[in-house]
């Protein structure tokens, strides 16, 4: 059965509803979760990728990049995916779900199949966000290539199914103690 389930997450919408699907899980399996995101230039809001130990960029008419405002930028970004991450496993805590969180850096798809290879983890559970045609081939689809690199099994859901879940601040998800519950 499914001990050390990886959840794999983004900032969008639909990672509230992964985490409330992988908080059943765990409950059911007795297991624990390692919530992963990854900041990458991938990611929709994300700033533009840049070296962190860049000290000095070529301006050219035209550009507006502002090297400091770039920094505070992705200071931002990383400060409010650390927080998102954090905010999620109270709620797998409070579950009774033992639970832990890295953020990473890199290509998504990369970082999460080493997180599970290095965690020992048995499943992924992966969100999709059902990109097709062209956007996929630009784009790319961090679940297909997690669903090929991964050495565990793989759970993908796919973004309408996980748009119909209730997300973690409005389900009442099950503790130890029954008389307990996530509000």
């Amino acid at each position: 059965m499914y001990r050390k389930i990886l959840v794999a997450l983004d900032n969008s919408a639909t990672s509230q509803a992964l985490v409330a699907h992988a908080i059943e899980l765990a409950q059911a399996t007795r297991g624990e979760l390692l919530l992963v995101h990854s900041l990458s230039s991938q990611e929709e809001n994300s700033p533009l990728p840049m070296s962190a130990t860049i000290d000095s960029i070529y301006w050219a008419p035209g550009t507006e990049l502002d090297l400091e405002a770039w920094r505070q930028e992705w200071m931002r970004y990383e400060t409010a995916s650390l927080e998102r991450l954090r905010h999620y496993g109270a709620i797998a805590n409070t579950a009774g779900v033992t639970t832990e969180f890295r953020q990473l850096v890199g290509n998504p798809a990369t970082a999460i199949c080493k997180a599970a290879q290095a965690w020992g983890a048995d499943l992924i559970l992966v969100g999709n966000r059902g990109r097709s045609g062209l956007s996929q081939l630009v784009l790319g689809s961090v679940s297909n290539e997690v669903m090929h690199r991964a050495s565990c099994a793989v759970l993908v859901m796919k973004g309408a199914a996980l748009s119909e879940v209730e997300t973690p601040a409005d389900v009442n998800v099950s503790t130890k103690d029954p008389k307990q519950a996530v509000a």
